[in-house]
């Protein structure tokens, strides 16, 4: 008994003498691939196909994005994506949330053609959070819908908070007002919070490409841009990176094509 006693004692005295282990490095943060879609499924607009949201869907379980951001879309519609992502990623918990543009000569949610409501919306892979949302203060008085914002917390990508817009388009300087609004007011709170995490803006912009000064006056600094050369862009906070970029051919349903932009982790 003294014998095995000793043993213990002898291999505790040297565990104790050996140097710790050095922990390595922390995983790197996956990378992070958002789908950004523009679907023109008001009913009312000359783009209007109805075959829109399901070539989407068909997209989303081809690509299986962890954010999908999304403008001109019924309010329907959005439940009907986030199912097509939930069967491409069966263990993914999803969720989605859906922001109605306001109808100025009523007040209220701005309709589609079938009665639902007319907006934007956001799905992930995770399950989130409603950061903020809102209707823009600057509106073309002339246009009877009144542009929306959305953002939510999704968990992924670091507490990832991930936003979308539709900005006007028959008023220039409207979109350029509603652009500022967007990054200065609503992504600049955001980003103040404490531990707040990176923030990817999915959206129609009506800026044109990614050289249009008016656009580059809306961003603020270090953030960077992918767009489709036209209205589209994915904006990064500075702690996020581009690393692949793809337009998909949505074959005629509607007047965009898809963007599917990877963006990594920025390590400091």
């Amino acid at each position: 008994m003294l014998a095995v006693a000793m043993a213990v004692l002898l291999g505790c005295a040297a565990e104790a003498g050996r140097p710790p282990v050095a922990a390595g490095p922390p995983d790197p943060a996956p990378p992070l691939r958002l789908l950004q879609m523009n679907l023109c499924n008001s009913g009312i607009a000359g783009c209007f196909t109805g075959r829109a949201v399901e070539e989407g869907a068909a997209v989303i379980r081809a690509e299986v994005p962890d954010v999908i951001t999304l403008n001109e879309i019924c309010g329907d519609d959005v439940a009907v994506l986030e199912r097509a992502l939930a069967e491409a990623a069966p263990d993914a918990s999803t969720s989605s949330h859906f922001q109605p543009a306001r109808d100025r000569g009523t007040g209220g949610p701005y309709p589609c053609r079938d009665g639902g409501q007319f907006g934007i919306g956001v799905v992930s892979q995770t399950s989130s959070a409603v950061a903020s949302a809102g209707i823009h203060p600057a509106q073309d008085p002339l246009d009877p819908e009144e542009r929306a914002w959305l953002c939510l917390d999704t968990g992924a990508g670091s507490a990832l908070t991930a936003c979308t817009t539709h900005l006007a388009y028959t008023d220039r300087s409207v979109a350029v007002a509603q652009c500022r609004y967007l990054f200065d007011d609503v992504v600049g709170e955001l980003r103040a919070r404490d531990g707040a995490g990176p923030t990817v803006v999915g959206a129609d912009l009506n800026l044109g490409p990614g050289d249009d000064p008016d656009f580059l006056g809306c961003l603020p600094d270090g953030f960077t841009d992918v767009g489709d050369d036209g209205r589209q862009h994915v904006v990064a906070s500075p702690d996020l990176a581009a690393a692949d970029f793809r337009q998909i051919d949505m074959r005629g349903t509607t007047d965009h094509p898809a963007m599917l932009v990877t963006l990594d982790p920025v390590t400091r």
